[in-house]
């Protein structure tokens, strides 16, 4: 008798909405306990998660990033991934509370997709399917996490100039170090979403026959590519940063949902179809 992986994405969905409970709570009432607490279910959803993962790919022969199902799955692998590894780097404190909402629903989303393990389709039996997917999930994640970052900044920038300097105020990082992690972020992204644009348009050149097709997600990719951009510009030449740069950077994250979502719920698209 073999076991079946989907009961492990459904302990992992619990486990993400535990931690999602936690993290609301400690906005209201945090402590190191409740933080502790929040992280360990995180981070025993994010290993279930991982064994899921796992056995998709021993069944599939393949990155089980192919459907709907996998990749909004593979989204918030990645997202509670980065998390996990910013929690123990710089224990920002209440970082969770802005995340787990995010790798929640993209976990929830995918609970009510198709899960069915397909043959892979000839258009993807590419070795740039797995670059180019994982690249831009990659990507996707740190601009998951400047967005959450950049909620913070302005929540704290908020309390400063209204002088509520107790409670949240105490317990989030100053506007300084969220500052430049927005920025290192977004770092992070611009490069791993330019290389999977790149990846893309080679890969789409061997399968297609062409480079680029103005298909809707190579557009909006190309226009969320052009919104982080314009992010490090105006900060690397302008000195834009603060409030500014957290706002671009919440609607630079927008875009990437509707990249992901929108174009494949709302508009017909060859990436789409390819997912089906």
């Amino acid at each position: 008798m073999t076991f079946n992986p989907v009961y492990l994405f459904e302990l992992s969905l619990t486990l993400y909405f535990a931690a999602l409970i936690v993290s609301v709570t400690e906005l209201f009432r945090g402590t190191k306990t409740t933080s502790r607490i929040m992280i360990s279910f995180a981070a025993a959803g994010f290993v279930l998660q991982t064994a899921n993962m796992a056995l998709r790919y021993m069944g599939e022969g393949y990155l089980p990033i192919a459907s709907l199902h996998e990749t909004a799955a593979f989204f918030a692998w990645c997202i509670v991934a980065i998390f996990l590894y910013l929690e123990f780097r710089y224990m920002l404190g209440l970082l969770g509370s802005f995340i787990m909402p995010t790798a929640f629903i993209l976990m929830l989303s995918s609970s009510m997709l198709p899960r069915a393990m397909k043959p892979l389709p000839p258009i993807l039996q590419s070795s740039w399917f797995g670059v180019h997917i994982g690249l831009a999930f990659l990507g996707n994640a740190a601009f998951a996490m400047a967005c959450g970052i950049g909620v913070m900044y302005l929540i704290q920038e908020h309390n400063l100039k209204a002088k509520h300097v107790h409670g949240l105020f105490k317990r989030l990082p100053n506007l300084s170090v969220l500052d430049d992690l927005n920025y290192r972020l977004i770092s992070l992204g611009f490069p791993l979403l330019t290389l999977a644009i790149i990846s893309g348009v080679i890969w789409a050149e061997s399968a297609l026959g062409g480079y680029w097709r103005w298909d809707p997600k190579e557009v909006w990719s190309l226009i969320t590519w052009l919104i982080y951009a314009l992010i490090l510009h105006v900060r690397l030449t302008s000195g834009w940063r603060g409030r500014k740069v957290a706002i671009l950077s919440i609607v630079g994250f927008a875009a990437v949902l509707f990249t992901f979502f929108g174009v494949n719920l709302l508009i017909k698209s060859l990436h789409s179809n390819m997912m089906d």
